[in-house]
């Protein structure tokens, strides 16, 4: 077929975005893939932690593999699938769950193999051998959470070289911009700081976030637990009001828009998502302490108490929400005449409003020692120490990302507004308007035209700095970005005050 003149060059265009758009398509899609798997293998460590808790008080596999394939996630829906095929076979399922991770996480396997072969091991060594397996998959896990923590430290840092700390620096020497020949006019910046970089800082986030090789997935809280749309939207009119009225009054009138919209999306996103954190933040309380009451209860158990009277007896032992939640389920069994996993978790039990996988097994643990008697004591106080254990590497996983995105957050909320506002006076104060190629933006224009790059980071690297250490929950990362866009309004707008006062009199 003949291609007339002028057409190679438009078929060339057009063959190369097409092939652009395809390879865009399919990171995408290996991004996602990525993305899920990080987040599955996040649970590895719950879902191996469930089959040993229940091997300790039923030493079947098929026992185990049936309570461990309740955990929340992929990873407990696909352990599910196989115990179903698994079924009315001399199979539990637990064996060709643990081949079909065994390229993509050997600790995986290696300790639900363990898992499984404890169930045919003697007395004698069946806790050796489930101790192994705890050990394999929390080593494993620590040691995919290291590494990922390394591999992201190169990325991290070029995004905060060349995502914020260059373009911040550049505003700085925009006066000199049209000595030099540059045509820096207010389209070009609007379109390099508003568009390109934010651009450009959200897929590198992206790519980040997908590659990440484990993220611990938040303990999972009702969405109805959020506040009503009214409040929040209501909130934050009458809160970004009052900013804009405090701009108007306090500093110049280009800055009132930045902190009406700054202000006022911050709170709207803080109080729109601050009671799904705070649910959150209980049961992570009541899981920190979890440990010691499965510890205390094991105690008394192995001396020969019931498991009924343990849970009442430790209630007055623990401190906060532990105390609180022990002593509800206490009272519920002597006011009802229930078991003690019904106290827990029955119907208005005291986890009710506490979403924590972890305390609903260890509630199960405790119905299940119920009928097992002064032997299930030890178990008892076994769990209490890999769920320590457990707590430890998660942990240590999360201290380790923080060394990397302690300085994306810190920038975000303060330094980059701080640096960003600062170099915006400075710029007008040397003669900005008149050096930017003579049409060059007002001092007002170049402000708006950097706040709105100073917000959009402040909300991208909250974002990136949040996913990596806690993975992406829509109410976490909200919140953060609701604290960070806050704080980001008023630093930049006070730097660029105080600066401007400051270099006014020099």
């Amino acid at each position: 077929m003949a291609i007339a003149t002028g057409e190679p060059s438009l078929f060339v265009v057009a063959v190369g975005g097409g092939y652009g758009a395809a390879m865009f398509a399919r990171g995408g899609v290996l991004a996602v893939a990525n993305a899920r798997r990080s987040r599955t293998l996040g649970t590895a460590p719950t879902l191996v932690s469930r089959a040993v808790l229940r091997m300790r008080i039923t030493p079947t596999a098929e026992e185990a593999a049936g309570f461990a394939a309740g955990t929340d996630g992929r990873l407990g829906n696909r352990l599910a699938d196989h115990v179903g095929r698994a079924r009315g076979t001399p199979n539990s399922g637990l064996g060709s769950f643990a081949e079909s991770w065994r390229k993509r996480f050997p600790a995986l396997y290696r300790s639900l193999t363990l898992v499984e072969a404890a169930s045919n091991a003697p007395a004698g060594e069946r806790d050796r051998t489930l101790d192994r397996a705890m050990d394999t998959i929390l080593d494993g896990t620590r040691d995919r959470a290291r590494e990922a923590a390394n591999a992201l430290r190169g990325p991290s840092t070029a995004v905060y070289a060349f995502g914020v700390l260059l373009p911040l620096a550049l505003v700085s020497v925009l006066p000199a911009a049209g000595a030099a020949g540059v045509d820096a006019t207010l389209p070009a910046i609007v379109a390099v700081y508003d568009f390109i970089l934010p651009i450009g800082l959200v897929c590198t986030s992206g790519w980040l976030l997908a590659n990440r090789p484990v993220a611990f997935p938040p303990i999972p809280v009702d969405s109805e637990v959020a506040t009503h749309p009214a409040l929040y939207v209501g909130t934050s009119i009458v809160v970004g009001a009052g900013s804009a009225a405090a701009s108007h009054f306090l500093l110049p009138e280009w800055t009132v828009p930045l902190a009406t919209v700054g202000v006022g999306v911050g709170v709207a996103l803080i109080v729109r998502h601050r009671p799904i954190v705070a649910v959150r933040e209980r049961a992570e309380e009541l899981e920190a302490t979890l440990s010691d009451a499965l510890y205390l209860v094991g105690r008394r158990v192995s001396e020969g108490i019931a498991v009924e009277q343990a849970v009442a007896d430790s209630a007055g032992e623990l401190d906060g929400i532990a105390g609180e939640t022990f002593e509800a389920a206490a009272k519920r069994q002597r006011q009802l005449r229930i078991g003690v996993e019904a106290a827990f978790i029955g119907e208005y039990g005291a986890l009710e409003d506490l979403p924590s996988q972890r305390a609903e097994s260890a509630a199960r643990l405790l119905g299940m020692a119920a009928g097992a008697g002064t032997p299930a004591g030890r178990a008892l106080v076994e769990t209490a120490d890999h769920l320590d254990e457990l707590r430890r590497v998660e942990r240590d996983a999360r201290q380790d990302l923080s060394r990397v995105t302690s300085t994306l957050s810190n920038t975000a909320a303060f330094f980059g507004p701080l640096v960003g506002g600062a170099t915006v006076a400075l710029a007008d104060s040397v003669g900005a308007t008149d050096a930017l190629g003579g049409s060059s933006p007002e001092t007002a224009s170049l402000g708006i035209a950097v706040g709105v790059y100073v917000l959009l980071m402040a909300a991208i690297l909250t974002g990136l700095s949040t996913g990596l250490q806690h993975g992406i929950d829509r109410a976490t990362v909200g919140y953060r970005i609701g604290i960070a866009l806050c704080t980001a309004t008023v630093t930049y707008l006070v730097a660029v005050s105080v600066t401007s006062a400051v270099s006014g009199g020099l």
